[in-house]
């Protein structure tokens, strides 16, 4: 299992480094929505549909992102829609949770197709805006829900129900605690001051997302980086509620020792517009 984990994350790397540091951001940009396709066709299998609805989901997904592509969509504000997208996420996915892993089957299918087709052609956009504004920015919201991930396992399995008996979302998520998500947030803080301070020391061209915020505000940069921590627990959270639903322990098995698509890019799916609608301010 760790040889593939290993060899299967070698390959991926071998493909995302060279598309995110080339010049331009068009092969960063195909090869994320390969990717999220393949995730539209996790989910519609995940909700019970047929490999021909699965595949038709991939399909309206690639769709949507190219049409949103070729009007120009990546390079153009749009406030409006990250302000859309945070409700969502902050109103649906509170919603998602409080009713728990029961109540998911309860809503129409075809609302819960649409509804994740629309989220990851949302991540999508994010990540074309972001990488149009320059790797800098695209990489601090990237390694913030990888340090949120990691300081939670370390605070987790350092301090887990030893602060709070209570555990995060037992019936979701036996695994997580309140204290993975108070570590992932403390790591996401230290990594947002620390990434400022960066910019600033060597006058960086293109900002980061905290360059932006502490711009605005340092308040606004501790408040905005522990909300995408936060944000990208629920992303997490949300997405083992719909498997559990399922009965599957992975999104699907395209990635061999590591599971599916959306095992990995969960926590990015609501990260990626709500570091947007942040930026947009």
């Amino acid at each position: 299992m760790l040889r593939q984990r290993v060899l299967t994350a070698i390959a991926l790397l071998a493909i995302l480094l060279p598309a995110l540091f080339w010049p331009a951001p068009g092969p960063f940009l195909l090869v994320v929505l390969v990717l999220l396709a393949a995730g539209a066709w996790e989910f519609a299998r995940l909700n019970g549909f047929g490999q021909a609805v699965a595949v038709a989901a991939a399909a309206v997904c690639v769709l949507i992102c190219l049409a949103a592509w070729s009007v120009g969509l990546t390079t153009r504000p749009l406030v409006e829609l990250w302000l859309l997208a945070a409700a969502a996420w902050v109103l649906g996915g509170a919603l998602l949770l409080r009713r728990g892993v029961a109540g998911w089957p309860g809503l129409p299918p075809l609302l819960r197709l649409v509804g994740g087709v629309f989220a990851l052609c949302l991540a999508w956009l994010a990540a074309a805006q972001a990488r149009e504004i320059g790797v800098n920015f695209l990489l601090s919201v990237l390694v913030l829900v990888w340090v949120a991930d990691i300081g939670a396992y370390a605070a987790g399995r350092t301090f887990g129900q030893k602060l709070v008996r209570a555990k995060l979302a037992p019936a979701i998520s036996p695994g997580k605690s309140w204290e993975g998500v108070w570590g992932g947030m403390a790591g996401v803080l230290v990594l947002a001051v620390g990434w400022t301070l960066a910019d600033q020391f060597t006058q960086a061209e293109i900002p980061s997302l905290y360059s932006v915020l502490a711009g605005r505000s340092w308040w606004l940069l501790l408040v905005g980086a522990a909300f995408l921590a936060g944000m990208s627990v629920a992303g997490d959270l949300i997405e083992s509620l719909v498997k559990r639903s399922a009965g599957a322990k992975d999104s699907s098995r395209l990635l061999p020792g590591h599971g599916g698509v959306l095992d990995r890019v969960d926590a990015l799916l609501p990260t990626l517009p709500l570091a947007m609608m942040l930026a947009s301010f």
